[in-house]
């Protein structure tokens, strides 16, 4: 039996046994989701007669949040090397930090 014949069919073996993720599911965790989300991401636009989002403006507003999120991340990230490397930060608190972020 050729390898291609195998995945093929643990593939769908493993399909298979999994259960279908059904709509309620999936609107609770959208529901979830659009939760973590900072109240600006996904009110502003709003009308107050529709508060039910779709699920594709969920997951494209959790991908920018998230995308913003990383810029901050880098950011920061800059800043924190430029204090490390100007000797702006005494030795203990550098020691501090690098432990930290290792």
């Amino acid at each position: 039996m050729s390898s291609r014949s195998r995945s093929a069919r643990s593939s769908s073996s493993s399909t298979s046994s999994r259960q279908r993720i059904t709509d309620e599911q999936i609107n609770d965790l959208l529901s979830k989701l659009q939760a973590v989300l900072p109240a600006e991401q996904h009110r502003v636009h709003l009308p107050t007669t529709d508060r039910r989002v779709s699920a594709a403006k969920v997951l494209q507003e959790t991908c920018n949040y998230i995308r913003s999120l990383q810029r901050q991340v880098d950011d920061l990230s800059e800043r924190l090397a430029e204090l490390l490397d100007n000797g702006d930060v005494n030795s203990a608190q550098a020691a501090i930090i690098r432990s930290l972020l290792n």
